[in-house]
């Protein structure tokens, strides 16, 4: 599919968003009956996540909604981007629905609703329910079906008031950190299984496209530009770009998997997972595109030169690489290059064909201390302004791009990085049983930001037609 340029003056405002997910914000991980995830038991699992943290408590939203709402509503923002934690709604990813849950997102939906910020509501974000991974997780094509169900549970009790549906976030850290490289839950180093999980969670997409038609749904993909570091490394880089990009991007725009990626993941040919009609229901099956970007994909033959990637297993099939990360970088190692996002966005508004959202950028930056009430993070607001800059450039050029939702509204727990690595617009003092928040510096240039598009953007349609 591809798609005309619009001139820059038809583009709608430039909506403003901030984002957050389930588990890394809400814990009570025993409360109101939630089942166990897949992030539960691996972070239990010595070695899995520095300093051995999990999310437990996380920032204890669950049970401090209010405040962490009033925060939202302080930035001024037209969204709020947030998840819904399968095993709390579900607590055996299938069967018995767990109505407090449920109760939970309600009153989360109706809070922003009443204070005029839209919900946009992402169905899955990592938190496997235990029960499925049991019966093969991800790997197995009955979890894609048990998907399914649980949307319609979740669409049935929001769906009259939430327009903005996203069914997965970053599919390919769930299906290759998790299953191929194992430095994510549920922590499996199987190669080929990370192919074979990244089908079925196109599938599982797809079915819900065609359980729930009349839903404006996308999916949220985190892309990145590949830029081989030589000549020497251009086959490595395609495939790289192979794995990272196209194989969300073509089965989504041309129901098929491409030659290229078949070389390097013949298993996607295997007519016993690739099933007739699989690929015909991925196509075309996205209203919007959410696009999450920090940092460009810069391969290069090992040499010893670069830097061994740390996600080496993460691209099963492709050789062995460096990867080269230029100065400067985020407190997680990242590379800052704004140049990478306007490209990203440039090149699939031109691949996609439809309404592009910047569902997550953001940055980890060295900002724990809190002074005179206080933090001042400066680094971020550079990141945040120049990453803006970029989403301008990229729509200056035609790119049909709707939103722009920082990652993160607070720090939370980062994954297997656990609390160390701080996003957020709002400072968590973890030393504090209170786990008192700060809004930091960025925080208020966000919210200065987002203000004179506060209303415009919301009355022209986040990401509706």
């Amino acid at each position: 599919m591809t798609t005309s340029t619009p001139a820059a003056a038809d583009l709608k405002p430039l909506a403003y968003g901030v984002a957050s997910a389930s588990y890394q914000i809400e814990g009570a991980t025993t409360e109101d009956g939630r089942g166990i995830s897949i992030w539960d038991t691996f972070s239990a699992e010595p070695g899995r996540v520095r300093n051995g943290d999990d999310g437990t408590h996380a920032c204890d939203s669950y049970h401090r909604l209010d405040d962490d709402l009033a925060l939202v509503r302080g930035l001024g923002v037209d969204a709020y981007r947030f998840s819904i934690a399968w095993p709390r709604v579900m607590p055996d990813g299938r069967g018995k629905v767990e109505t407090r849950g449920l109760d939970y997102y309600e009153r989360l939906v109706d809070a922003l609703l009443e204070a005029d910020v839209e919900p946009a509501v992402t169905l899955y974000h990592w938190d496997l329910p235990q029960a499925l991974e049991d019966e093969g997780g991800w790997v197995s094509r009955s979890t894609a079906e048990a998907f399914v169900d649980y949307a319609r549970v979740v669409h049935e009790r929001l769906g009259d008031r939430v327009s903005s549906w996203a069914t997965h976030n970053e599919p390919w850290c769930a299906a290759y950190l998790g299953y191929a490289a194992g430095v994510h839950a549920p922590g499996r180093r199987e190669g080929a299984a990370g192919h074979r999980a990244a089908h079925h969670l196109l599938l599982g997409h797809a079915l819900v496209r065609q359980a729930l038609p009349d839903t404006h749904l996308g999916i949220v993909l985190n892309l990145a530009p590949v830029w081989p570091e030589t000549p020497q490394a251009e086959e490595i880089a395609d495939g790289v770009d192979a794995i990272r990009n196209r194989v969300w991007l073509d089965p989504l725009v041309d129901g098929a998997y491409d030659a290229r990626l078949l070389d390097v993941a013949p298993v996607l040919g295997d007519p016993e997972l690739v099933r007739p009609g699989d690929l015909e229901a991925m196509q075309g099956s996205i209203d919007w595109l959410g696009i999450n970007y920090y940092t460009p994909i810069r391969p290069a033959v090992p040499s010893g030169h670069g830097e061994p990637h740390p996600e080496q297993g993460a691209y099963p099939g492709v050789p062995d690489l460096d990867l080269v990360v230029r100065e400067p970088r985020t407190d997680i190692g990242w590379e800052v290059e704004p140049r990478g996002l306007e490209e990203l966005l440039v090149d699939t508004h031109r691949r996609v064909g439809v309404p592009l959202v910047v569902t997550e950028n953001g940055a980890a930056m060295t900002d724990t201390e809190v002074v005179d009430g206080v933090v001042d993070d400066q680094d971020r607001i550079d990141y945040l302004e120049g990453h803006l800059a970029a989403v301008d450039r990229a729509r200056a050029a035609g790119a049909d791009v709707r939103g722009y939702f920082a990652w993160t509204l607070m720090d939370n727990f980062e994954w297997a990085e656990g609390y160390d690595k701080t996003f957020g617009l709002v400072h968590v003092d973890r030393s504090s049983p209170l786990l008192t928040r700060t809004p930091k510096a960025s925080y208020r240039w966000f919210a200065d930001r987002a203000a004179p598009a506060r209303g415009r953007a919301r009355a022209a349609g986040l990401i509706t037609p």
